[in-house]
């Protein structure tokens, strides 16, 4: 079943498992927001149960791009597209969001990125790999973010 994210009253649905709970629903409604002021989009999440398409294709690309593989437990995931990049969105217990941004016309404007909620560890399949940056967000508190190219095709 999927879920419209409201960005003006936060919610926890769907991440109540989370340790960081409150921080994740900020963090995912900090990317609803986005979402609705840049492309007028509505930023909608389905349960990770439910989208085992979007989860094979966002774990092929880290697989195959870094030989990444998560341990923490997908929750939800969203994948739309809008002008002319497709998004695909994982939000993880543990209080990762990771997206994968791909230009459907540009292949040098392709990336996977990965915010951190507050109050979270460094996933360790991501230490010493990545340098984070800081970013304060109303909904979220502060977003720890990082991010790499994709180089193949998908």
């Amino acid at each position: 079943m999927s879920y419209i994210v409201d960005f003006k009253n936060v919610s926890t649905f769907g991440l109540e498992s989370s340790p960081v709970v409150e921080a994740l629903a900020g963090l995912r409604a900090n990317e609803a927001r986005y979402f609705m002021n840049k492309y007028k989009h509505e930023f909608t999440v389905v349960p990770a149960s439910e989208s085992r398409d979007t989860l094979d294709y966002v774990n092929r690309i880290l697989k195959e791009e870094r030989d990444i593989e998560f341990a923490a437990k997908p929750l939800e995931t969203s994948h739309f597209q809008v002008e002319n990049i497709q998004f695909s969105y994982v939000f993880y217990e543990d209080g990762l969001a990771l997206n994968v941004m791909y230009t459907v016309d540009d292949p040098k404007k392709r990336a996977v990125g990965f915010k951190l909620s507050e109050g979270m560890e460094i996933p360790k399949e991501l230490e010493g790999k990545f340098k984070f940056a800081r970013q304060k967000s109303k909904l979220a508190g502060t977003i720890r973010g990082s991010f790499f190219v994709i180089k193949k095709e998908y």
